[in-house]
């Protein structure tokens, strides 16, 4: 029978580097660190790692709140403070070093700015620059591009339009577009000062 390696926390942090967006680098050293390193002997770590885990899958599916901020720097906090070993040690202190920055606060608004969090955008058609080709209804395999290939000498072709509930912002459809008709919309909300531009 073969042994499985574990994998060293160091290898999890230089894989986590590897991906754009510091919240999903966050959750996949915490999911990593729950798979292998953690020992799970002391409450800190078990416990805050898989609250951890549940706090950064809301900011990536755009539930996140400033409570799951709060609650990820206070287990972070206290991780650092408590545990017993050096791995959970390590762990809260990549968590403290990624919450500094403004990428947290952008997902709690509903924005990836390193556009990996498909639950934070859309994919549109602009309808002045839609050729009705039907290019992107063809390469869809959701189904989620709606209307009606342009016929010569036929009006009243349905405009084309993307049905946001079957979308998997797969980007074919972008890829397709010789109009680049479609555009990528981020859902961020707005805060009161830009509401009142």
């Amino acid at each position: 029978m073969t042994e499985v390696k574990e994998k060293k926390l160091v290898d999890i942090k230089k894989e986590a580097d590897g991906i754009k967006c510091q919240v999903r680098q966050a959750l996949y050293l915490i999911e990593e660190f729950l798979a292998g390193p953690m020992c799970g002997k002391c409450f800190p770590c078990e416990m805050g790692t898989f609250e951890s885990k549940i706090r950064l899958v809301n900011l990536i599916s755009g539930q996140g709140s400033e409570a799951d901020l709060t609650a990820l720097r206070k287990i972070a906090s206290e991780m650092a403070e408590t545990s017993r070993c050096k791995k959970g040690k390590d762990t809260s202190g990549y968590m403290l070093e990624w919450l500094q920055s403004d990428e947290f606060a952008e997902h709690v608004a509903r924005h990836c700015s390193a556009g990996e969090c498909t639950s934070l955008h859309q994919y549109r058609v602009i309808p002045d620059k839609c050729t009705n080709c039907a290019k992107c209804q063809e390469v869809c395999k959701d189904n989620a591009v709606i209307g009606e290939k342009n016929i010569a000498y036929k009006s009243g072709d349905v405009p084309f339009s993307i049905n946001q509930s079957r979308c998997t912002r797969c980007g074919e459809c972008i890829k397709v577009c010789p109009a680049a008709a479609i555009e990528v919309i981020s859902l961020r909300v707005l805060t009161s000062d830009e509401i009142k531009v």
